[in-house]
């Protein structure tokens, strides 16, 4: 599908925020990547200031985020009766890895440049982040083989969800993946990890 002047302007800014940074990106440049005169003023046709891209990025991003994760959990319900909780569980795990790397423009200019703009880093927080950690909270509280579990579920989201945010940020910052280990090795452990959480069966008399 063809982006309109709109879309490429925000997406093209995006990419260069995070390859030199906001303060460092002018708008001729962003014009220029997006297939307009640099320095004709074509960005100012569709945004008051280059901020204002910066801030168009993200509050979509935010929006697509909550579709996004709408979707996959309707996705991870509908397999609930036919495929088994370790399937599920790397399922969830390799859905919240995907979601980090497609955020990988994002979560450079948010560790680079969003400290100086505090309402972009809420939107970050109540329209990416939260809904991540929410959606798995959710989803372990609604499993049938964790009904019985006396778990902290927000407790268990934050541990595991950070889990997954942490290990695609390693990878994005140092270039590598945390102690060399591979996507499905990662998947392999936080699985067990999660099926650890399962109640222990009662003793027998």
């Amino acid at each position: 599908m063809t982006r309109s002047t709109r879309e490429r302007i925000v997406d093209e800014a995006l990419r260069l925020f995070a390859e030199r940074g906001y303060s460092a990106t002018s708008v001729a440049e962003i014009e220029a990547a997006s297939g307009l005169s640099p320095g004709a003023g074509g960005l100012y046709r569709h945004f008051r200031s280059k901020y204002e891209v910066l801030a168009a990025a993200i509050n979509e991003h935010a929006t697509r985020t909550k579709s996004q994760v709408a979707e996959s959990m309707a996705t991870l319900a509908t397999m609930e009766s036919s495929v088994d909780l370790e399937e599920r569980l790397s399922h969830l795990c390799r859905a919240g890895l995907a979601k980090v790397r497609e955020e990988s423009k994002l979560t450079r200019v948010f560790f680079r440049d969003l400290s100086q703009f505090p309402e972009l880093v809420a939107v970050v927080r109540q329209g990416l982040l939260q809904p991540m950690f929410d959606a798995i909270t959710t989803w372990f509280r609604t499993q049938p083989e964790y009904r019985d579990a006396e778990v902290d579920w927000t407790g268990v989201g934050v541990v595991l969800g950070g889990a997954v945010v942490h290990y695609r940020l390693f990878q994005e910052t140092v270039g590598e993946a945390p102690a060399h280990a591979g996507k499905d090795q990662f998947v392999a452990a936080w699985v067990r990890l999660a099926m650890g959480l399962l109640p222990s069966p009662a003793p027998v008399a």
